[in-house]
């Protein structure tokens, strides 16, 4: 009895695990089927499809000029008249008019020196050249008297009646007379003279402008000593740094194997580092006629045509060197495509996008073209990601792959 009952149990031990793996085995192929299913869905929306991989470009903003640009080379600002204004004579720095950035009109006092002793030595001159005309006075009046002595004494002796002696005494004194008259002359020039010396070393010390400019850099402090040549602490040999900024020019350096394309006058266009957004037009104003061997290239000195007060020396530049003039209008930024990325749908023109990895039409409208590129009037904004060269079985909503990725 108890072997008949164990047989029992084995018996359906065996029948529950026929039926746990029958039920395993129908789960998986449930799963399996449900899986092949739900691909089959994506598959068929395109989500398992594998992405087309391209190449893009951006919508970017570019100058005209850039079109018809032979070469490009760096310089700086630079003022072709620039002046370090200090003075003839030495002495201390009294008073300072000026500051960096004033303008000065040619003429206008900058800064004055220290001139008491100046001023002392034009009252003496003036003093010497009072004393000189009183005493040419008194010689002009000493030989009044000694030419009418000397005539009368002539007269008497073609009468007989006085001596030759006589005569000769009173022609000596005559002549000596005329002598100091011409010495008292000659020291009234010479205090007159030494006036205007006095005058002119009091006019150095005001220091002037010595043409129409702005204040680069003040060099120079009140109680500094100035003088021609500065040599020692506390010693200046200028007061400011001035420059015409009428004069500025970029100069800037072309390699020796570059020089032939650049010629005086030739149209160029300005790019300043600190004035990113603006451009100036201008020209050649030279070639320096030397080469520098260390550097096997030679300066040029470009013009500006139109520039507004914001440039100043020693800032940085960009100059381009155009094969011909270019226009006020042309130096506006425009947004620009490479051609080859445009095609031609229903009649409109189109580019594909990049958005979200998937490909999206966007229609545009374009303007003048510029050599490969084509001015975007609508339809995109810069930046904007553009499949190059859009293959057929590129479509609206295929998925992307950008390759550079």
């Amino acid at each position: 009895m108890e072997g008949d009952d164990l047989s029992k149990l084995r018996i359906e031990k065996t029948k529950y695990q026929a039926q746990h793996k029958s039920r395993k085995r129908f789960f998986s192929i449930l799963i399996v089927s449900a899986i092949c299913a739900s691909g089959g869905v994506f598959y068929a929306a395109g989500i398992l499809k594998p992405a087309i991989k391209v190449e893009v470009t951006y919508v970017t903003t570019i100058y005209p000029s850039q079109t018809f640009t032979l070469m490009n080379a760096s310089g700086y600002v630079a003022a072709q008249r620039k002046s370090a204004v200090s003075s003839k004579i030495t002495s201390w720095l009294v008073e300072l008019f000026v500051e960096e950035g004033n303008s000065v009109k040619k003429g206008e006092i900058i800064a004055t020196l220290e001139n008491r002793d100046i001023l002392a030595a034009i009252d003496k001159a003036e003093a010497n050249i009072e004393v000189a005309r009183f005493e040419r006075e008194l010689t002009e009046a000493e030989l009044t008297e000694a030419t009418l002595a000397f005539n009368r004494t002539k007269e008497l002796l073609e009468d007989k009646i006085v001596s030759s002696s006589d005569y000769d005494v009173a022609e000596a004194r005559y002549k000596s007379a005329v002598a100091a008259v011409y010495a008292k002359q000659a020291v009234s020039k010479a205090a007159e003279a030494t006036l205007r010396e006095a005058e002119v070393s009091l006019e150095y010390t005001f220091i002037r402008a010595p043409f129409d400019a702005v204040v680069l850099t003040k060099n120079a402090d009140i109680g500094d000593i100035i003088t021609p040549v500065g040599a020692a602490a506390n010693v200046r040999a200028s007061v400011v740094t001035i420059a015409d900024m009428d004069s500025l020019q970029v100069e800037v350096d072309v390699s020796e194997s570059n020089i032939e394309q650049v010629r005086a006058g030739q149209h160029c266009e300005i790019r300043l580092d600190a004035l990113p957004n603006d451009r100036y037009r201008g020209k050649v104003h030279m070639v320096v006629p030397t080469a520098d061997r260390s550097k096997a290239s030679v300066q040029v000195k470009i013009a500006f045509i139109d520039k507004d007060s914001r440039v100043i020396p020693e800032m940085s530049a960009k100059v381009a060197f155009l094969k011909r003039e270019i226009t006020q209008e042309e130096q506006k930024p425009l947004k620009a495509l490479p051609i080859s990325v445009i095609t031609r749908e229903n009649g409109q023109d189109i580019v594909y996008v990049v958005e979200n990895n998937r490909a999206k039409v966007k229609r545009i409208e374009t303007g003048k073209k510029l050599d490969s590129m084509v001015e975007i009037l609508s339809g995109l904004e810069e930046g904007e990601r553009v499949i190059l060269s859009p293959q057929r079985k590129i479509k609206e909503g295929k998925k992307i792959k950008i390759s550079e990725e």
